[in-house]
């Protein structure tokens, strides 16, 4: 007989809107935090040991906050929301001020990619105002980099993520795109490096493990798509992964590379095995869509929680913590 279902070990009320985006940061002191983002412009960071929103920041005029991120070598904590603007927070002794901010135009719900390139110095690729164009700056002096627009109509930008690989020059960033493609771009030479046709539909999200070169992306289907990169940077489409319902709103690996969640439309939050795919729970709390998922990256292994944020205005924590977690996983 299967093992029953798990409940969150506990859950964070009171975001008072749907739950956009989740971030952990439990280094740098004896608090580990999460932010989440919210439909109503708020930003909470929340006290994981008292398990309470130590400060509320309002931001974005009211507008719906879909993506937050911290740079490590600072502190400070960066926004995008739907005000079509990333805002840049210094979150130092007790303050929670705005210090600055990116207009990027678009107004759709791509969420933002924050790479650091050297010792504070740090890549920020974004949707831009034209429909299919992704651009690039540096931070903090918010120097241009590049703006890259496909060859071919792929409709509108869904997701990005900025990385740098180990061999080779300058960063790459993979996107997905409304018609279903994703693109594999080389930031130095502007330049796209390969293609393929992910999913029928719009891609929604997506997440890449940049240590094994594997990616995988959901839509509003019944399914995951796998592929992983060549020695070529050739994408390579690879079985897809079932799914009980469809629509999938964000995708996570842990950092272990050990395990894959998912955000369900259909309110549930699933766990797979990320080397072979296998599903390994179905985690059932949320009366709404799940919008976010994220793991922590506390540095004692048994600390470490998966978060996830629903429609529903609720956060839950999970402790999905095993010694072999996902290792059984093939």
């Amino acid at each position: 007989m299967s093992r029953p279902a798990p409940s969150p070990i506990y859950t964070l009320r009171g975001a008072g809107g749907p739950l956009n985006t989740l971030h952990f940061s439990c280094f740098g002191g004896d608090t580990p935090l999460l932010f989440s983002g919210s439909g109503k412009g708020a930003i909470h960071i929340w006290n994981l040991n008292s398990r309470r929103a130590e400060k509320i920041l309002e931001g974005h005029s009211g507008n719906s906050v879909i993506w937050v991120d911290t740079l490590e070598s600072t502190g400070a904590l960066i926004s995008q929301g739907r005000d079509t603007r990333v805002w840049l927070w210094d979150l130092r002794e007790g303050r929670s001020e705005v210090v600055d901010s990116v207009w990027t135009g678009s107004v759709g719900f791509c969420q933002s990619s924050l790479l650091e390139s050297s010792p504070g110095i740090y890549l920020l690729a974004f949707a831009g105002q034209q429909t299919e164009e992704i651009k690039i700056i540096e931070l903090p002096s918010k120097t241009p980099v590049c703006t890259l627009v496909p060859d071919t109509k792929l409709g509108m930008v869904m997701c990005i993520k900025l990385w740098q690989p180990d061999s080779g020059p300058g960063p790459l960033l993979l996107a997905g795109y409304e018609d279903g493609s994703l693109l594999l771009w080389d930031v130095t030479q502007r330049s796209k490096l390969s293609q393929a046709k992910a999913h029928p539909e719009p891609v929604m999200c997506l997440t890449f493990d940049t240590e094994r070169l594997r990616g995988i992306s959901g839509s509003s289907e019944k399914k995951l798509s796998p592929w992983m990169l060549d020695r070529q940077n050739n994408l390579q489409l690879q079985d897809c992964v079932p799914l009980v319902n469809p629509g999938v709103s964000h995708l996570c690996i842990r950092q272990d590379g050990k395990l894959l969640a998912s955000a369900g439309w259909d309110h549930r939050v699933r766990v797979f095995g990320w080397k072979r795919l296998r599903p390994l729970a179905a985690l059932q709390y949320h009366t709404d869509m799940v919008l976010s998922v994220a793991f922590s990256d506390h540095q004692d292994p048994r600390r470490r929680l998966l978060a996830a944020g629903s429609k529903d205005h609720r956060v839950s924590l999970w402790s999905i913590y095993s010694s072999n977690d996902g290792d059984n996983d093939g």
